[in-house]
């Protein structure tokens, strides 16, 4: 038994519901986070089991993960950036694709809305095409698309 102020250490399962309870994560980044956390009697293999048993029971999702950070930034980044946060958190690209194909807005609409929150307003100087353009770059906007809002105004292709 525990002393006081000492917790029992939870088992494997146990942190990784606790961990799915206040987010969704990827199989990927929830086998990172519970293989730093493991003792020095626990057995790597173990991380394995309890996620493929998370998976059987529809508790711990790729599909669902990708989804949810797609819509979540979606209004924010363009479908570049999308991708990456995707990849960097070990979704397969095939997850990455099917979860980029259900955005209903266009990277377009996504960037028009972007730049319309943050400027407002068409540049009138190279420098601040420039500008502007930056800022859509790194929200992972491609070129085209950065173009097409920084050429016209939003409804006028």
């Amino acid at each position: 038994m525990a002393g006081r102020g000492e917790r029992e250490p939870k088992s494997l399962l146990a942190r990784a519901i606790a961990l799915l309870a206040r987010r969704d994560h990827s199989r990927a980044e929830l086998a990172s986070k519970l293989r730093r956390r493991l003792a020095e009697t626990d057995d790597p293999a173990d991380v394995d089991r309890v996620l493929d048993a998370l998976e059987r029971d529809k508790l711990l999702s790729d599909e669902r993960y990708a989804g949810a950070v797609t819509r979540a930034r979606a209004a924010r980044f363009g479908d570049a950036r999308l991708r990456f946060d995707l990849k960097a958190s070990g979704v397969q690209p095939d997850t990455a694709d099917r979860a980029m194909a259900a955005l209903e807005a266009t990277e377009l609409e996504r960037a028009r809305l972007v730049w319309a929150r943050r400027f407002g307003e068409l540049p009138g100087t190279p420098q601040e095409w420039a500008r502007q353009a930056r800022f859509l770059q790194s929200r992972g906007f491609s070129g085209e698309t950065i173009r097409r809002v920084l050429k016209t105004l939003p409804g006028d292709d």
